[in-house]
């Protein structure tokens, strides 16, 4: 009987996702693009974003909280513990790890209480909707793929990026752009991407989602569709992940 209500909850759940969701939101990018105010490119001008400019230059307060947190790197959840979904064409290995602090809005208390001046920043990013260090460990490939949702756009800061650079990349549409330490990188995910981390050493960034800037009306509807993302089982699933492996950290914190 309990597998057949877990099958029946799981038929539910993707009937939710992929046969309601991701069609209708597929529907609704093509308002997005006619109401963008940043053109549909695939990287974007990070001076349109003034709050840019203050969080640069900070970047190594964010470096040394994050190097205290690497010190428990074997711990930190891989990609696809956290977020199964997409794990199937974006990662099934262990080379991608992620330490999160919001995700679609929704705040990781325990992992922002151990980097509190990082999120003291993130949170007066206007439109700040996830945030998390995004660890590519050496040899990381991730496939082309494409972001769930064109309603925000990717930022990256670089906190550690490994030499040479043209080993460590990334791909937006035929775009390719290398990151830079202190440095800001802004795209588009909902283009195709892929990255590689060739090199022998760690890249580390700061990850976040921004609102993308839209006139009204879309920009009020855009607001309502990443809140019913948030509700989503999509992220509903991946947050009550990310609370079983809050447990585990804070068992491992409390025995430094």
């Amino acid at each position: 009987m309990k597998r057949s209500l877990d099958a029946l909850r799981g038929k539910a759940r993707d009937f939710l996702i992929y046969g309601i969701g991701r069609p209708l939101i597929l529907k609704f990018e093509k308002l997005i693009t006619d109401y963008s105010l940043i053109a549909n490119s695939t990287f974007v001008d990070p001076s349109q974003f003034d709050w840019v400019a203050e969080l640069e230059p900070k970047w190594m307060t964010i470096r040394q909280e994050l190097d205290q947190i690497l010190k428990y790197r074997d711990i930190i959840p891989n990609f696809h513990d956290l977020s199964p979904d997409q794990a199937e064409y974006v990662s099934t290995d262990n080379l991608w790890k992620t330490y999160g602090l919001y995700a679609y809005g929704i705040k990781v208390k325990q992992n922002c209480e151990k980097c509190p001046e990082t999120t003291r920043m993130i949170e007066k990013i206007p439109g700040m909707k996830t945030a998390f260090f995004s660890i590519l460990l050496p040899g990381k490939h991730i496939p082309k793929h494409r972001g769930p949702y064109k309603g925000v756009i990717r930022y990256h800061l670089g906190l550690i990026v490994p030499e040479p650079k043209e080993n460590c990349r990334i791909r937006v549409g035929n775009d390719i752009r290398y990151w830079e330490e202190g440095k800001t990188m802004m795209f588009d995910d909902s283009f195709p991407h892929e990255v590689w981390n060739e090199t022998d050493g760690m890249r580390v960034v700061l990850f976040l989602d921004i609102v993308r800037p839209l006139r009204f009306p879309v920009s009020w509807i855009n607001q309502l569709f990443i809140q019913l993302i948030a509700w989503s089982p999509f992220v509903q699933d991946a947050m009550a992940n990310q609370k079983k492996w809050e447990k585990r950290l804070d068992k491992v914190f409390v025995r430094q």
